[in-house]
């Protein structure tokens, strides 16, 4: 690879200048984004820019990277400024219509293989699908599972297919529903979401990312859990009997959400925590026999 004919800075000069910029955001990773907004610029790996910091920019590169930079410095989330974002063992297409994966709702993937590992031909609902991560983190792993997406927002149902169509998902049904209305009673075998669960006249809302992310797909109102609520009040309409529900959550909410379950009649409730130790998750089983 020969070095691109101009007298602009080398690379690896303008990487670090546009860390030092990057840094002055909060929780933000400065090295990391701005070596993934010089990759955007250019259309060069991450691999490139290690292995040639002396390469230099185009001017077109150039000027494409410092709008990039100013709408990273406005606080406009890295994941909507390139329209993609990792999760599981993939990138999605992200919008501003669905909230950004987070390597935390991989919890959920993970608790349902490691609970269900040994089942097969389960059917299963992502209720509130947003980009289609966790529909098609499972589908990637058990072609053999039925899996339906549901959403009530148009936007985010578009997004969703597009994801499963470049990942080759074919199989799975995406719906739209307002959590579990579209669904036929006993119809499922494992209920999954991650709802908004942020309350009301939360601090967070106004910080970072959760600035441009959709409202809606983050607050319900009131104490946050109005929608889990919701899907646990419809969960023993919809689920066979022994079939799982598990709801992403805040860190502080795992004991209520156990309630809402114990309350609907959802048994043996439980919360589950994430890498740093915070309640993440919550599930519980409808009762393997009629009452």
């Amino acid at each position: 690879m020969t070095r691109a004919a101009t007298s602009g800075p080398p690379v690896g000069q303008i990487l670090r200048a546009a860390a030092q910029r990057l840094a002055a955001l909060p929780e933000s990773t400065p090295r990391l984004e701005a070596e993934l907004l010089v990759c955007e610029a250019t259309g060069w790996s991450r691999t490139t820019l290690i292995a040639w910091p002396e390469r230099a920019l185009s001017p077109r590169a150039a000027s494409r990277l410092d709008a990039l930079l100013q709408r990273r410095l406005a606080g406009e989330p890295i994941a909507y400024i390139r329209g993609r974002q990792a999760f599981w063992t993939f990138e999605l297409k992200v919008t501003p219509a669905t909230l950004i994966p987070r390597p935390e709702t991989e919890l959920l993937v993970e608790t349902a293989l490691a609970l269900l590992n040994d089942r097969t031909g389960l059917d299963l609902a992502d209720l509130g699908t947003g980009s289609g991560a966790i529909a098609a983190a499972l589908a990637s792993e058990r072609p053999d599972w039925h899996l339906m997406a549901t959403d009530r927002c148009p936007a985010a149902l578009a997004v969703a297919k597009e994801n499963f169509r470049e990942l080759g998902l074919h199989r799975i049904a995406v719906i739209g529903s307002d959590w579990l209305d579209a669904m036929a009673p006993e119809s499922l075998d494992v209920i999954l979401s991650n709802p908004p669960y942020v309350a009301a006249g939360d601090t967070h809302l106004q910080r970072g990312d959760l600035r441009f992310e959709p409202y809606g797909a983050l607050c319900p109102g009131g104490d946050g859990l109005d929608d889990i609520r919701a899907i646990a009040s419809a969960a023993p309409r919809c689920l066979r009997p022994g079939g799982l529900i598990a709801v992403e959550h805040g860190f502080d909410q795992g004991a209520e959400v156990r309630r809402i379950f114990a309350h609907h009649g959802l048994e043996h409730p439980e919360t589950r925590v994430d890498l740093a130790g915070l309640d993440r998750i919550t599930l519980a089983w409808r009762t393997a026999s009629r009452r």
